[in-house]
């Protein structure tokens, strides 16, 4: 029977986890961890999700400042607003929400904020740390949330074969120096790779992240295999409606895979979830205070 890993599930236990530790920081420290977003033009799936990660923020114990700056804005004004926040005692965790406007350096504005701040793990500093395996940097979201799953599932991942389909900067790198890091045998796949199904079908742990709906099949997957989906593809049902589906095909590959993650409810709840966790650990490091 094929086990069905719920981000929802776990991520709402999370985030009671971080509340009580927040409270906890509140009590005998007097801090409260503050996140500042920054929103810049009027991208609707953008404004969706930063208004959920304020309200998850407030929710949580913790302080939401929200900077909302005009599609027109010059890269200057955000660079300055940037500087402000990074001086700002009163924020932990500084998070500029992605994509910006074609006309903005997104790498320039990524790298502008205080390494120790920089709470979505982007910054080339914190990608450093993770690559060379130390403990010290910002761990991206996404792939965090992918590896508390994995680990509360498989417990030691020690020398398990694991395959990340997806190479990029935000998923599939930060992803395969996680598993590195747990020991795993790990590689890197992508459109280009050669005789995909067959690499996917060597792997214990199969991370898909490659942004193509239900590319990866059933028949490509090992029996008993843990899956992670990462993919969030928006397609068009046989009605005209719309329907959100991973980069797995979730109805043939649950019935081999020993372990697989929904779309939705999998890893996406997991995002937000780990946003707080890496605010709340910032707060803490910034204030030499162990977690609670």
């Amino acid at each position: 029977m094929t086990k069905i890993i719920s981000g929802t599930e776990f991520s709402a236990n999370l985030r009671a986890e971080i509340k009580r530790k927040v409270e906890i920081l509140k009590k005998e420290h007097d801090i409260v961890p503050g996140l500042a977003v920054i929103l810049v033009g009027e991208d609707p799936a953008s404004q969706i999700y930063v208004r959920n990660k304020g309200i998850q923020t407030k929710e949580a114990g913790m302080n939401s400042y929200e900077h909302k700056l005009a599609e027109d804005s010059t890269q200057e004004t955000v660079l300055e607003l940037i500087q402000q926040l990074n001086n700002d005692d009163s924020v932990h965790g500084i998070l500029v929400q992605l994509p910006l406007p074609k006309h903005i350096d997104e790498h320039e504005v990524i790298n502008a904020i205080a390494v120790e701040k920089d709470v979505d793990g982007f910054h080339l500093l914190n990608v450093g740390l993770l690559a060379t395996g130390s403990d010290k940097g910002i761990v991206p979201c996404t792939p965090l949330g992918s590896m508390m799953m994995l680990k509360d599932h498989l417990g030691d991942l020690s020398g398990k074969k694991a395959i990340v389909v997806g190479r990029s900067n935000i998923v599939g790198k930060p992803m395969a120096a996680l598993l590195l890091k747990e020991s795993c045998t790990v590689t890197i796949a992508h459109s280009r790779t050669r005789n995909l199904p067959e690499e996917c079908r060597q792997a214990d742990i199969l991370v898909a992240a490659v942004g193509q709906p239900e590319m990866i099949k059933g028949d490509w997957i090992k029996p008993g295999a843990t899956i992670i989906d990462v993919g969030i593809n928006r397609i068009k049902k046989e009605d005209g409606s719309n329907k959100l589906v991973g980069d797995v095909e979730f109805s043939s590959a649950s019935k081999v895979a020993g372990a697989i993650t929904p779309v939705p409810g999998g890893v996406g709840p997991m995002t937000i979830a780990c946003l707080l966790h890496n605010a709340l650990q910032q707060a803490c490091r910034i204030n030499h205070i162990e977690m609670p």
